[in-house]
């Protein structure tokens, strides 16, 4: 055993921890992006960093740093620096966004290569872009480095509470899905029927390793972390379960979902993947179908199955239970529509009309 030896007193140690190093990725990958504009000598990089590295959850801080960076190359091309940006600024970046196009990755290029040509932001898309500005100015003034938000005037979107803009399936359309990922490889089965049956959103599923599949009290299960950062076993109803087993084999280890090179599956990928399986299903909406989908339609058909609202919330992790609520308005508001009992008594007139009798 080495024995501790006292240090003399007067003498400092040198060593030093830079506490940056023990920020999660996703802020340490944005203070280097804009450290590269910026350098190293201008607060911005470290004061955005250290914002995003204290969001509880690794789709939060995407997200967020995902829209500062909007906003930052908005105000850098306006000339104004970020820290130095007013009202006036915040209230141009509100009407911008509303006839912006949105990047979109670019059919037959590069891996990872976008360009701004899909449609503007929804309103929904807008007040979280204008939310994630919020949040780091709010961070900005409690540290001192600027004396007041831009943004806490700024005007936010009017987001329709009964309204959900994810495209809804049909329970037969999401048969149909599941059925053709199941023709396709196991791997594909396996993702589309644990993104239907435990209902998580996809950054949750691409984010376990294989390792974390369990096993409590006679439910196989997995961890998935819900909004917030918080952790929760999900049980595996048994078809998921054979089709993750099937897909892992004897793969204990690594990502949950892996690439044919190995590296852990990403979202971008599984995007594309899945509008392939839609394809093959004939889905209608098979070129702007998302992972999200799924998560929609286990809300919607355990809810049409008459399951307690507070049980679909617990499960989906929703704080709010008007916000699970919000799926099943939207499919009701289509279906109940009065133009579908308008259309009916119209046909029934126009079939009843001889063609060319006097009206």
């Amino acid at each position: 055993m080495t024995a501790l030896v006292p240090r003399q007193p007067g003498t400092v140690s040198t060593a030093r921890h830079d506490p940056r190093d023990d920020w999660p990725d996703e802020a340490k990958q944005l203070r280097d992006r804009l450290t590269e504009i910026y350098g190293d000598r201008d607060p911005l990089p470290t004061l955005a960093g250290a914002w995003i590295a204290r969001q509880r959850s690794g789709h939060t801080r995407r997200a967020y740093a995902r829209n500062f960076l909007r906003w930052e190359d908005y105000a850098r091309a306006s000339g104004i620096h970020p820290l130095h940006a007013k009202l006036p600024l915040a209230d141009a970046y509100s009407n911008h966004l509303t006839t912006a196009p949105t990047m979109r990755r670019v059919k037959g290029g590069k891996v990872g290569e976008t360009a701004p040509t899909g449609p503007p932001l929804s309103d929904s898309g807008r007040a979280q872009a204008l939310a994630a500005c919020g949040s780091f100015y709010t961070y900005a003034v409690r540290v001192q480095a600027v004396a007041a938000d831009p943004f806490a005037s700024v005007l936010r979107p009017r987001i329709d509470p009964d309204h959900s803009p994810t495209e809804g399936l049909l329970p037969e359309e999401t048969a149909a899905l599941i059925d053709a990922a199941r023709q396709h490889d196991p791997r594909s089965y396996a993702l589309v029927a644990l993104l239907y049956l435990l209902g998580p959103r996809i950054d949750e599923l691409l984010s376990l390793n294989a390792d974390q599949l369990g096993y409590d009290r006679g439910h196989h299960t997995l961890p998935l972390r819900l909004k917030g950062g918080k952790r929760k076993a999900a049980p595996l109803p048994p078809l998921a379960y054979d089709a993750l087993r099937t897909y892992l084999g004897d793969r204990a280890d690594g990502p949950l979902f892996v690439t044919a090179s190995g590296k852990r599956w990403t979202e971008p990928q599984v995007h594309k993947h899945l509008r392939i399986l839609a394809r093959k299903a004939g889905i209608p909406q098979a070129d702007t179908i998302k992972p999200h989908v799924l998560r929609h339609a286990f809300i919607t058909d355990n809810l049409a199955d008459e399951v307690p609202l507070e049980r679909v919330q617990d499960a989906v992790g929703h704080s709010d239970p008007r916000t699970t609520q919000r799926y099943n308005r939207r499919r009701r508001q289509l279906d109940d529509h009065p133009a579908y009992g308008l259309a009916a008594k119209l046909s029934a007139r126009l079939t009843m009309e001889p063609e060319g009798s006097e009206r």
